[in-house]
């Protein structure tokens, strides 16, 4: 589990496809991450849970992105030197500086536009309309693996404000628009539609 508070900006130092080429193996570098690490831990790779499978030691760690995970999610759109936001699995008793993150990614949105603000900028970013519905004003939602706070939604886009330190401490500071990237939705409120639909009050 995750709060979507980004540790460190981390760089893709190798991209290892499987024999098909519908898998994938990452080097990614993240000295904060890794600092810590052991084999089997969970690190946030831009909003995707994965799983540390090797630590060469050096800062770097190894991961396994499997054909769902590719399929999912924007990191097939990653390269050697891409930037990746890295968030180590929140600790026992550790603070929920953002919200309940798990690092499922729900979907892929896409920036529309940016309007810089004197500091900050508004970012509208659409996303398929069976996301929509999970989405509210003022709720949260997890854009690449950052928690941010909706400040409007509409059937096929949402936005979000960046505070200067989401735009100096993440890759949202810099994605233009056009590009790829990681959604998740509240769960709570993906729990809460499959309760009432289980019991029959939703049809």
């Amino acid at each position: 589990m995750f709060t979507g508070i980004v540790e460190e900006i981390g760089t893709v130092e190798s991209v290892e496809q499987g024999p098909d080429g519908s898998d994938a193996r990452l080097r990614v570098r993240g000295p904060l991450v890794v600092s810590d690490a052991h084999l089997g831990d969970s690190i946030s790779v831009s909003g995707v849970c994965l799983t540390v499978t090797e630590l060469p030691g050096d800062g770097t760690f190894f991961a396994d992105v499997m054909p769902e995970t590719l399929r999912r999610s924007a990191l097939e759109d990653v390269g050697v030197s891409s930037p990746v936001n890295l968030e180590r699995a929140l600790p026992v008793g550790g603070r929920y500086g953002g919200h309940v993150v798990q690092g499922h990614v729900d979907g892929v949105g896409t920036i529309l536009s940016r309007s810089p603000g004197p500091r900050w900028d508004d970012v509208e970013i659409g996303l398929a309309p069976e996301l929509a519905r999970y989405v509210a004003e003022k709720g949260s939602i997890a854009v690449s693996g950052i928690s941010l706070t909706v400040t409007h939604v509409t059937d096929e886009s949402f936005g979000v404000s960046l505070i200067p330190t989401t735009l100096e401490a993440t890759t949202l500071g810099t994605l233009a628009p056009g590009a790829r990237v990681n959604l998740e939705v509240d769960v709570l409120a993906k729990y809460t539609e499959r309760l009432l639909s289980t019991a029959g009050i939703l049809r």
